[in-house]
């Protein structure tokens, strides 16, 4: 089923991580029915974390099946290597992102000793920059490597999710450098909302995709960031809607995917606003 470009291989299997937090057999289980059903709105990528690989490797079940995969390097710098070489020794796993965060202290030192050395990974590699004042300096770094960038929006704890005005700073920055982002954690819904549970004011996936596409008209900050604070469902789905598809494709290059912990919400909720 074709789905507008906006959309298109959108959504990363977070399975793994909070608050889904399958296991690892019932993650898989479900990334191998997903890839059956094909969704385009799914990567049909597969997020692991480089401390359960051999998980990963002893809980897929069929020796003639791949499994694309996106490596979560939670062992830091030091561990990247072993990683790549843990990947490369299975045939099963084909190796397509690799996502590695810089730590807070001083990030734009640490982009410049690690990140240069990034380039010569054989995959889409994204830094993670920490929000601290110094991330302007480290996505220059990084933009400079070639590699992209990856972009927290929330989190299990409230300090975790960057306000509206830092995460449109990161688009409209990221949009002018050409640099390519994938977002993680807190988008669980298209429109932004606050859970109730938590009180946790929650970024939507597809506020983030409008804002995007602003930026990508060269938009002002301020409207950029206004994207971002529509709650209003039809408003939002009439402005992602009207999208022209070059301006579509063009924002999907900075933004290109985001990893979701349900592959189901964002496909429902996409339905439910008639936008696929």
């Amino acid at each position: 089923m074709p789905v507008p470009p906006l959309f298109a291989r959108l959504v990363d299997d977070a399975g793994l991580f909070p608050p889904e937090r399958l296991p690892m057999r019932d993650a898989l289980a479900r990334h191998r029915a997903d890839t059956a059903r094909s969704h385009p709105v799914l990567t049909h990528r597969f997020l692991c974390p480089a401390s359960r690989l051999a998980e990963l490797r002893a809980g897929w079940p069929d020796p003639r099946e791949s499994v694309r995969v996106g490596l979560i390097v939670d062992t830091g710098f030091a561990g990247l290597s072993a990683a790549l070489d843990e990947i490369a020794a299975d045939p099963r796993l084909r190796l397509e992102t690799v996502e590695i965060a810089l730590p807070a202290a001083d990030a734009a030192q640490a982009a410049r000793t690690h990140v240069p050395a990034l380039a010569r990974v054989e995959a889409e590699v994204f830094v993670e920059i920490p929000r601290t004042a110094a991330w302007r300096e480290a996505l220059a770094v990084v933009a400079a490597a070639g590699v992209g960038a990856k972009v927290r929006c929330g989190g299990v704890r409230a300090e975790l999710f960057p306000t509206r005005a830092e995460l449109a700073a990161v688009v409209v920055t990221a949009v002018s450098a050409g640099v390519a982002c994938k977002a993680t954690a807190g988008l669980h819904h298209a429109v932004r909302y606050r859970d109730p549970a938590t009180g946790f004011g929650h970024h939507g996936f597809v506020n983030l995709l409008v804002a995007t596409c602003r930026a990508v008209r060269q938009a002002s900050a301020a409207d950029v960031e206004a994207a971002l604070e529509i709650d209003d469902a039809a408003v939002l789905a009439d402005e992602a809607r009207a999208v022209a598809d070059p301006v579509a494709r063009t924002a999907r290059r900075t933004l290109v995917a985001y990893g979701s912990c349900s592959t189901r919400e964002p496909i429902a909720d996409l339905a439910a606003l008639a936008l696929i």
